[in-house]
């Protein structure tokens, strides 16, 4: 099985530049000729976020516009620079978005998908008016009983928030919120395999409960690279990437989860074309 990761796409209406600076479209158009130039082709996309940068309607009609160029389905979560009720109006063909859960403090979009050989949990952990991560006892209870039922599936859960710190300060001021309830969750549940965020732009991993944590950069553009605790806010406009998802069973091993980031080129050409080893030598 293979899985593409994208995320933080920050669109804005009519493909306006974001914060002046980013073209978030021209960037979503390179990752998606890129996708679609990958062999083997992946089996599912997840979206982890971020769709649009302020909600508006335009910028999600750009999305789906934009992703139905994909050969394969697309599955997503909001982020917290997304509008969910107009997110889910625009996508209305996507089902899963349509049977949201219902908490303390609003609707929440949470699924499983079940037609893979990893089985795929989307998490919202986007609470309306908070900017910051979290996943209450409703969320909590949902994902708990997910879980439980199938108990020796390979799982993998996506959402937009990690749920520990990034290291980069602007990034951390807020912890999410809950999330020792979540670790202790996951960590009685050693089927999840991986637990693969967006929101932090940045290509990161890490142990968690018990599982691998990963966190995909961003399409949009890429954070600062700043890892002091008075790290401004702020991004550079480093190429776009992804995470590719690998389930692996080569040399005859049990099957394993692999995780790649596979980078866009800004321009065609940036990085040449494929260039073959040879006279290689070996140790004697």
């Amino acid at each position: 099985m293979l899985i593409a990761q994208i995320s933080d796409l920050h669109l804005k209406p009519s493909g306006a530049l974001a914060y002046d600076v980013a073209d978030t479209a021209g960037a979503l158009e390179k990752v998606v000729t890129h996708i679609n130039r990958l062999n083997p082709q992946p089996d599912v996309i997840l979206v982890t976020g971020d769709i649009a940068d302020g909600g508006a309607a335009e910028s999600y009609f750009l999305a789906k516009e934009m992703l139905s160029d994909l050969k394969v389905p697309v599955l997503m979560v909001p982020g917290n620079h997304d509008q969910k009720g107009i997110l889910a109006s625009v996508f209305s063909d996507h089902d899963y978005l349509s049977k949201p859960i219902t908490g303390t403090s609003g609707d929440y979009f949470c699924y499983s998908i079940e037609d893979f050989p990893i089985r795929l949990i989307g998490l919202d952990t986007v609470t309306p008016g908070d900017h910051d991560g979290s996943l209450g006892p409703a969320r909590l209870n949902w994902l708990d009983q997910k879980l439980k039922k199938k108990p020796d599936t390979p799982t993998m859960i996506f959402m937009h928030h990690p749920p520990f710190a990034s290291g980069i300060g602007h990034m951390d001021k807020a912890p999410f919120k809950n999330r020792e309830n979540l670790k202790n969750l996951i960590s009685r549940n050693p089927q999840v395999e991986r637990i693969t965020c967006g929101h932090i732009h940045r290509a990161i991993s890490r142990r968690y409960a018990g599982t691998l944590a990963t966190v995909c950069p961003g399409v949009g553009m890429q954070l600062n690279l700043e890892l002091t605790p008075d790290a401004p806010s702020g991004f550079v406009m480093e190429p776009p990437a992804l995470l590719i998802h690998y389930l692996d069973n080569s040399w005859e091993d049990e099957p394993a989860l692999l995780t790649y980031v596979s980078t866009v080129e800004d321009k065609p050409g940036l990085y040449g074309g494929f260039h073959p080893f040879f006279d290689v030598i070996s140790p004697q």
